[in-house]
């Protein structure tokens, strides 16, 4: 005898470890399991149908149709009897069967139960598909074998869901698949056009995964997600299914009807719900957004990305709450539009090409050298802005290959002058992503050798923001120009956030007053002092000082007036083709040297403060 019963209590520890296993209990309703109890309901003609799991001690209802409970105690159950028994369970009327009639079921009004187990490939029974009805009936062999039927397709979906990846094994979610598929079943049950809202609930934004995972490892994020799942679905009750759509994403659709405004009102608490019971609320940032899915018309795919945008958008303002924006949208996929087009474009000849902005001495108004511009005209976007094109290339693993092309045709042009005894410095924009390159300078010094061109008339140009990305190294790396006698520029200065003690440990030769400073000089007093105390402060720390952007004769009469050693702007020349600016610097030639006196005279005073305080150059 106690053989006997330590060897069922050993099938029953296993049984309940495989139910564990596949992750059921207490998860949300699913519509793939929704599905087959309303096709049980229907082709019995009753008005309950169930899938029942059997736990230790309950009852557990993973679907129902006409089944108004969570649950129930397992003893006195008939889906127990089910599952101890591995077979079929016919009562034909409940009222008259001694071991049932005093049960819940019965007390619920049901009169006829039929039940058959849901069996593993083991043989394991882990519950049962159930139908019942409120009157007596027969069950005849043909139904028997029509709930075996259905009994096996809820374990082949079980088993799906789990050979194909269709449950998140931290949260116990239905995943990404999963929604997908749910939301084309929803489609075919619901009025075509019929509205849902869908929330997309981001628990971290991609940088802080990687700093929390960095610091405290994957198990960490692994916490963060079981604690807002478990908050979730005390949000959501039962009857409501959230889906984890990515590793800290998560999904769920709002009730049908869901009103906009006060919605996302409503969501605000829910967020705030999230962000008090989290251990992680100091670390990361939980973002909701919200997609509008019309079924039969939206693909869900589509709403997921939506809703994602949303999310993202979201962290930029400070409810954290954001409803989708197709404005936003629309700019997100020009970004991507613009990202994909240009990596093509570097693998091509005809839309990339360099202008040549000239730099001017203030002194003499004789071109000094010039900054290599890059340029794209794309055959479908046509002209596209360096403003735009630049700063999302910087982000991404183009900056790399960028600089090289831009590099290469810049020492190209510089080899061509040279050869036709034309000596100018020209200027190349590198960025914070070719600073961290640890084989920059020595890429560059090859480019040089192969080119021919002596290194000072190369002139990199950085800004000051770029440099603070990381100070250490980046002084590192422009150390190693500087010895290998490569110009250096501090680009936009005034705009960045670096601090003196840098600023005067960088090896530069050049600082490029930003244009935003030089524009209002002539009308606005407190910038010309401003103005006038950078000029005085970077001769002072022996630098060369550019002024950027001067388009009037006054500007540059008071830029000069300033002390100011070169300028660059529209009044001198714009951003100018190889050809043209060969014309224009021909001209520029001659006239300088026929001139009598200095294009722009400074005053006598200025003269020795320029000339002695900056390094020769």
């Amino acid at each position: 005898m106690s053989s006997s019963f330590d060897e069922a209590a050993k099938r029953e520890a296993v049984r309940l470890a495989t139910l564990q296993d596949l992750r059921l209990l207490d998860t949300p309703a699913s519509e793939s399991f929704d599905r087959i109890t309303r096709i049980a309901s229907q082709v019995f003609d009753l008005p309950g149908a169930a899938i029942s799991l059997t736990d230790s001690d309950r009852q557990w209802f993973k679907s129902t149709v006409g089944i108004d409970v969570a649950s129930m105690p397992r003893e006195g159950a008939p889906c127990a009897e089910v599952t101890d028994t591995r077979d079929v369970l016919v009562l034909p009327d409940i009222d008259k069967d001694l071991d049932y009639r005093d049960t819940p079921l019965a007390q619920a009004g049901a009169r006829f139960y039929a039940g058959a187990p849901l069996l593993t490939h083991d043989g394991l029974a882990i519950g049962a598909l159930c139908v019942t009805g409120s009157e007596p009936r027969q069950f005849s062999d043909a139904e028997t074998a029509m709930l075996k039927d259905l009994a096996a397709m809820v374990m082949a979906q079980v088993e799906l869901q789990h050979a194909y990846g269709r449950i998140d094994p931290l949260s116990g979610f239905p995943n990404r698949t999963q929604f997908v598929e749910d939301m084309f079943d929803l489609a075919k049950t619901e009025a075509p056009g019929a509205r849902r809202l869908v929330v997309f609930v981001d628990l971290a934004s991609p940088s802080e995964i990687n700093d929390v995972s960095r610091v405290m490892g994957s198990s960490f994020l692994d916490e963060i997600v079981r604690d807002a799942a478990q908050i979730l679905r005390t949000v959501l009750g039962p009857a409501r299914t959230a889906y984890m759509v990515g590793a800290s994403q998560i999904v769920f659709l709002a009730p049908p009807d869901a009103e906009e405004k006060t919605y996302l009102g409503l969501l605000g608490t829910t967020l705030s719900a999230i962000r008090k019971d989290a251990s992680s609320r100091f670390v990361t940032t939980v973002s909701i957004g919200v997609a509008s899915l019309e079924y039969g018309r939206t693909d869900p795919n589509d709403v997921l990305r939506l809703a994602h945008c949303a999310a993202q958008d979201a962290r930029l303002i400070e409810a954290k709450v954001s409803f989708y924006s197709s404005e936003q949208d629309a700019l997100h996929r020009r970004r991507f539009e613009i990202l994909n087009a240009f990596g093509q474009a570097l693998d091509e000849s005809d839309q990339l090409r360099l202008v040549f902005q000239p730099r001017v001495d203030l002194a003499t108004g004789a071109c000094l050298g010039a900054e290599a511009l890059l340029r794209w005209i794309h055959p479908v976007l046509g002209s596209v802005s360096p403003g735009e094109f630049i700063p999302l290339v910087e982000r991404t693993t183009l900056a790399k290959p960028t600089t090289s092309w831009v590099m290469n045709a810049a020492l190209t042009q510089l080899a061509a002058w040279l050869a036709q005894g034309v000596s100018l410095i020209l200027s190349v924009n590198i960025s914070a992503a070719n600073l961290s390159e640890p084989d920059f300078v020595e890429r560059v010094a090859g480019l040089l050798a192969q080119y021919g061109v002596p290194p000072q008339s190369l002139e990199l140009e950085v800004t000051e923001s770029a440099v603070m990305e990381d100070a250490e190294h980046a002084l590192t790396q422009l150390r190693k120009f500087s010895t290998i006698g490569v110009r250096l520029a501090i680009d936009d200065f005034g705009t960045g956030y670096s601090s003196l003690s840098y600023l005067q440990a960088l090896p530069v030769d050049v600082v490029k007053i930003d244009r935003s400073f030089i524009a209002s000089c002539a009308r606005d007093a407190r910038q010309r002092h401003l103005v006038e105390t950078m000029i005085t402060l970077s001769h002072d720390l022996g630098y060369r000082v550019v002024a950027e952007g001067i388009e009037t004769r006054e500007t540059a009469d008071l830029i000069c007036d300033m002390g100011c050693d070169e300028s660059q702007g529209y009044l001198f020349g714009r951003p100018m083709p190889v050809a043209e600016f060969d014309a224009w610097h021909r001209l520029n030639r001659d006239q300088s040297k026929s001139a009598v006196e200095p294009v722009f005279m400074l005053p006598p005073r200025n003269r020795a403060k320029r000339y002695s305080s900056h390094r020769a150059t």
